[in-house]
């Protein structure tokens, strides 16, 4: 009688590590794509390939590249200032994240830049997706942000 409990409550702690570890590992890769960014090494017309190419290029192992390249979503804003910078929210009412809120604006040098990306988790034990998930489809949304400046790319610019 007490097993099914038992087991309940183990699959519910290793999913629950798990996806706190698939956060980090996003939250890693965001924030490796970030400094690439700010230092000038990603620049220029970016396009939302090219930042989900280099996020699942390092989340290699816990989720597929495929998978991770068909879900994947980054949300790129640059801004002269930060006075003048807006965050705004990208997800619906039921926390799924809507694409037609999301950018990917060019990163010129000393500039203010928000970069997010966002990967619905599917929760793989049956029973747990009421409980732990955070959107109205049975998934956990991982998400992770980096709010930086950018690196003056040219020897002429002064930030």
């Amino acid at each position: 009688m007490v097993a099914p409990v038992l087991f309940l409550f183990l699959f519910g702690i290793i999913e629950t590590g798990v996806i706190f570890f698939g956060s980090a590992m996003l939250q890693n890769a965001t924030d490796d794509t970030a400094r690439q960014i700010r230092t000038g090494t990603l620049s220029g017309a970016l396009t939302q390939k090219q930042l989900v190419d280099n996020i699942c290029g390092e989340v290699k192992g816990l989720i597929s590249s495929g998978d991770c390249s068909a879900n994947l979503q980054v949300d790129l804003r640059a801004y002269t200032n930060f006075t003048g910078s807006t965050y705004p929210s990208v997800t619906k009412s039921d926390g799924t994240v809507d694409p037609a809120k999301l950018k990917v604006q060019s990163a010129a040098d000393c500039s203010v830049v928000l970069f997010r990306s966002f990967y619905p988790w599917k929760i793989m034990t049956p029973l747990m997706s009421t409980l732990i998930a955070n959107t109205a489809t049975g998934t956990y949304l991982l998400s992770s942000a980096a709010a930086f400046r950018t690196e003056p790319y040219t020897s002429n610019s002064a930030c």
